[in-house]
């Protein structure tokens, strides 16, 4: 059921990543190993993004947490939400990354890694981002809300 509606996913949070970039796979691979999240990964090309209420442009640019009510978050946010489901001291870190002063400053750190991913170890040229569409992905932080629509259940 990996992409199913949140309510249908016993399992919890999704991390949602790009499975055909050799960084963010490696990148996944260590936070599993050494960070162990309360979450199940999964390369968004194996999920359902209408299900999921996200956009195949936005996932291409940035990492996903979608809680298990639907809420969405992306970048820097993501990064923030993985480490405050984490094991050990992570959540600590994770909570002072959440706080409103170092968003701003965490977003555009994000956007800069992401950009040159291609660049970093495990990287390659096909992990390189498209330059978005005229309107870009969307923003960082959670979606308006959970997911809703024929067979949803509003939030």
């Amino acid at each position: 059921m990996t992409g199913a509606p949140a309510w249908e996913r016993p399992e919890g949070a999704l991390l949602v990543y790009d499975g055909d970039c050799g960084f963010c796979t490696t990148a996944v691979g260590f936070v599993q190993r050494r960070l162990r999240p309360r979450c199940t990964a999964v390369p968004w090309q194996f999920s359902d993004l209408d299900a999921l209420g996200v956009t195949e442009e936005r996932v291409q640019h940035e990492v996903l947490w979608v809680t298990p009510v639907g809420t969405v978050w992306g970048g820097a946010e993501a990064v923030g939400k993985i480490l405050l489901n984490a094991r050990g001291a992570w959540p600590v870190v994770g909570g002072v990354l959440m706080l409103p002063p170092l968003r701003r400053p965490l977003r555009g750190l994000y956007r800069l890694v992401a950009a040159n991913r291609h660049r970093l170890p495990g990287g390659t040229p096909a992990c390189a981002i498209r330059p978005p569409a005229a309107d870009g992905p969307a923003p960082d932080g959670p979606a308006a809300g959970p997911a809703t629509g024929p067979g949803r259940p509003s939030g």
